[in-house]
């Protein structure tokens, strides 16, 4: 199958920046197998553009927004680093959540304005799952940027199931196959697996269920809009742990493994105590990550402010995905204590295009961390029609919808009309260069790009959910 000529300057550009290089220098790309050299990072103190308060009319000029420690709240750092949030009149504060759940109720409680966001969390929020309340998002901040990670005491015991494993260089992704016995066993002995996923609506659940389903192991059923855990029928069992205590905990044995984001999974190679067994580039090429998210109430009620919170975040995107150097920047950033504050070798290690499954295994990922390329920013609405019928799949929504219900519901969350109007003011004001955006909010997307070849078309829903050999229909 060709490549279009967007998806090639994608493609092209994800090398570029792997290796060094930039549309200015090639040259770069010699000297990026070369040790970066990680500087300290001094919090910048950006002054907002008062003029534009008033020329743009923004609702609410001071604001606070809440991330996890995670590499991929990074457009939120980087914008308000260097001044992105400043030039469109915005004065913003960061403030650290200490899990996902505190992100959503401290955004519905209004104590912040907006925040990093896991992309099922509008999603669920809006529908009731675990509670209710309206919310949206304009904008998605990256796609991929997840992987998980089993114990070194269960890929040995997975590599004497799958001899093959044990082979330097062996296939990606590790299927979910060679875990089944094994996850039989604990579970007639009574001591079944467990996995802990970051939280309920989480892509992390999603992706780890995924994965273990193609494997033909049964991760398990909600009972509805009001369970929280979902084990009806599972062959493991998986449970929430924030992502800073993921390494921890699969340290102290309470857990087998993990689907996390970065710099969590990395942490456990260099600790020695687990091994990656997939990232999600694996599971779905270029799914949706995180996205940022507000209330209904606050987007409906400072409609200027979130088109000026939108511009900065789009430039922020497309800044990181420009040069490896604004990587590298990206990562000190990261690394200082008022956001991460994690060792920069580590934060770098997916950041800058690679990712080191056993020590000594560094594989180049240019596509691990995407935050503008392969249209990343876009919301787009079939993206959360995917989300809903993972929900649905799992028994999260518990009755059957109609594919209208499915697309009614995303195009009410995910709010392209808000991102298009950022991007057109973007284009006029010159700040970021012409690029095409969707022309299909509802696409489908080929088998090739799924582990399991399982075909999406966000239009039929229902006809993707008859497909699943697990899974409710």
């Amino acid at each position: 199958m060709s490549l279009t000529p967007l998806r090639l300057r994608h493609l092209i550009a994800g090398l570029a920046l792997m290796c060094g290089a930039t549309s200015a220098s090639a040259a770069a790309s010699e000297t990026a197998a070369a040790p970066v050299v990680f500087k300290e990072y001094v919090l910048a103190s950006p002054k907002p553009n008062l003029a534009k308060i008033k020329a743009n009319k923004i609702e609410k000029p001071v604001l606070k927004f809440g991330i996890i420690k995670l590499t991929d709240c990074v457009p939120i750092v980087v914008a308000r680093e260097l001044g992105f949030f400043a030039e469109e009149g915005l004065s913003v504060s960061i403030e650290v959540q200490a899990n996902w759940k505190l992100i959503v109720e401290n955004t519905v409680a209004g104590s912040l304005d907006g925040a990093h966001m896991l992309a099922g969390q509008p999603i669920g929020a809006t529908i009731g799952y675990l509670g209710q309340a309206d919310m949206v998002t304009p904008l998605s901040m990256d796609l991929n940027g997840n992987a998980a990670t089993v114990s070194t005491k269960l890929w040995a015991q997975m590599q004497e199931r799958e001899p093959r494993l044990k082979e330097p260089g062996h296939a990606h992704p590790v299927s979910a196959a060679s875990l089944l016995p094994i996850a039989k066993e604990r579970a007639a002995g009574g001591n079944p697996l467990r996995f802990a996923m970051v939280f309920p609506v989480s892509c992390h659940n999603y992706e780890l269920r995924y994965w273990l389903a193609a494997g033909g192991v049964n991760p398990g059923f909600y009972d509805g809009y009001n369970d929280p855990v979902g084990k009806r029928e599972a062959d493991v069992l998986l449970s929430v742990t924030p992502p800073p205590q993921m390494v921890q905990t699969l340290t102290q044995n309470t857990i087998d493994g993990y689907c996390v984001g970065e710099p969590w999974n990395q942490q456990a190679v260099k600790d020695g105590v687990g091994v990656p067994v997939f990232t999600d580039y694996y599971i779905w090429k270029n799914n949706p990550e995180k996205v940022f998210g507000m209330t209904k109430l606050f987007a409906d009620g400072n409609p200027n402010t979130v088109v000026a919170i939108t511009k900065a975040l789009i430039r922020a995107g497309h800044w990181l995905d420009d040069s490896r150097d604004n990587r590298i920047k990206a990562v000190e950033m990261l690394a200082n204590k008022a956001y991460i504050g994690a060792n920069p070798d580590v934060l770098g290690a997916s950041m800058l295009g690679t990712f080191e499954f056993q020590k000594g295994d560094k594989r180049d990922l240019p596509d691990f961390n995407v935050f503008y390329r392969y249209n990343a920013t876009y919301p787009l609405p079939g993206h959360a029609v995917w989300y809903l019928t993972q929900m649905r799949r799992w028994g999260q929504i518990p009755g059957n919808k109609s594919d209208s219900w499915y697309h009614e519901t995303a195009t009410k969350i995910y709010r392209p009309d808000i991102y298009r109007a950022a991007y057109a003011k973007l284009q006029e004001e010159k700040l970021i260069p012409e690029a095409t955006l969707p022309t299909d909010d509802l696409p489908a997307f080929v088998g090739e790009d799924f582990i399991d070849k399982i075909a999406f078309d966000s239009k039929k829903p229902n006809d993707y959910l008859k497909l699943f050999p697990i899974g409710l229909k």
